[in-house]
């Protein structure tokens, strides 16, 4: 999910309840500047108590988000995420235009799906006991 830097944080909220997702990438000209997630508008708008029409995705988003490439390997993407501390990060083409989004969730549930690939090659060739 995409939103401009001008949405209100109101709308952030709804479009993350409709999409079932938790956060929004903010962009600009196809390019990410800043990503907004649930956690922000809780502690930037619902515990301030700020008005969520007012309140901009400007205003509470996390500017220059850390991407990786869309040609990065899921250790790469891994390694990002631990360095910086983030369990989002948007995903960018060759001219750093926005092609998606990459979450912990994604990393953790494809590296299980390998896991059970891998037992399953194990069990196959193990000799019975």
């Amino acid at each position: 999910m995409t939103a401009p830097r001008d949405q209100s944080a109101g709308n952030l909220a709804t479009v993350m309840k409709e999409e079932n997702v938790g956060s929004v990438v903010i962009e600009e000209e196809h390019r990410p500047v800043g990503i907004v997630t649930d956690r922000d508008l809780v502690v930037e708008v619902l515990e301030p108590r700020a008005d969520p029409t007012t309140v901009t995705a400007g205003d509470v988003m996390t500017e220059t988000p850390v991407t990786v490439d869309t040609e990065a390997g899921i250790f790469e993407a891994i390694r990002q995420m631990h360095d910086h501390s983030v369990r989002r990060m948007p995903v960018t083409d060759a001219d750093d235009e926005l092609a998606g989004i990459v979450t912990l969730d994604d990393l953790v549930v494809l590296l299980s799906d390998e896991m059970d690939n891998l037992a399953g090659v194990i069990e196959t060739e193990s000799p019975p006991y």
